[in-house]
């Protein structure tokens, strides 16, 4: 099924490509960050830490980025507790939880080695505010997760202003997640151009401790959007190893 999909996606590029608005042939990856692996199509298994509407976003996150022609996602048991949603070398780790009123809707965090290479990754959405009537859609729910999964293997953002039309992706901020809340051909033909070069080593499938809920802990903020509903921070573990972590802000 997934190769089958792969297909379709190959056959279709060319001509969606061709007809994306510039704004969206814009490179956006992730600072060049990926994780190492010395084949392709790669599986990079992701940690299942959701319970209640989250199961089946998850499963429908894991779908979508599977469609990808260079790696398969598949959901594993959960290796940690929800709320402290602990990082697993070598996977990606989901996790919903109430995180309280920290500000924010949902994080990606990426552990870095070598100045590319992703280690260890987790996702988490915030129920505080998933659990009120502004957030609690079915829409808002795909677009985040798909969004910070996305970042968990290597992708930034197509667009950043929450106010334009709408790119139909999840990699684009919106006010209206209505029509943004899965990967479009360019975040597919992104991986191919992240992916194209194997590496020596790998990091797929190779413990360590998780990071605080709060901007104070997650090291200093590099970059942030205009609107300041989006934010960016590292933090320099030393002997060349950082944790970055990528933030949607509710309103």
């Amino acid at each position: 099924m997934l190769r089958s999909r792969r297909l379709i996606a190959t056959l279709f590029l060319s001509a969606a490509v061709a007809a994306l608005p510039s704004i969206a042939m814009a490179s956006h990856s992730w600072g060049g960050y990926h994780w190492a692996r010395t084949s392709n199509p790669f599986t990079l298994k992701v940690g299942d830490n959701v319970s209640g509407p989250w199961e089946s976003v998850l499963d429908t996150t894991i779908g979508d980025w599977s469609q990808s022609t260079v790696l398969d996602l598949t959901k594993v048991a959960g290796g940690t507790r929800p709320k402290p949603c602990k990082a697993t070398t070598g996977r990606i780790e989901v996790c919903n939880a109430r995180y309280g009123n920290t500000g924010w809707l949902g994080i990606a965090q990426i552990w870095i080695t070598g100045g590319e290479h992703i280690t260890k990754a987790i996702t988490k959405v915030n129920d505080t505010y998933f659990d009120t009537p502004t957030y609690n859609t079915t829409a808002w729910r795909n677009l985040v997760m798909c969004q910070e999964v996305g970042h968990d293997i290597g992708l930034d953002h197509q667009d950043e202003d929450f106010d334009n039309p709408n790119l139909n992706t999840c990699m684009d901020y919106t006010s209206n997640p209505e029509s943004n809340q899965h990967p479009n051909q360019h975040d597919y033909q992104q991986l191919q151009t992240i992916y194209s070069h194997l590496d020596s080593t790998t990091t797929v499938g190779m413990v360590a401790g998780g990071i605080g809920n709060g901007a104070s802990s997650w090291g200093q903020l590099v970059s942030s959007s205009a609107s300041g509903r989006t934010s960016v921070y590292r933090l320099d573990l030393g002997n060349g190893q950082s944790v970055l972590t990528h933030v949607i802000w509710a309103r």
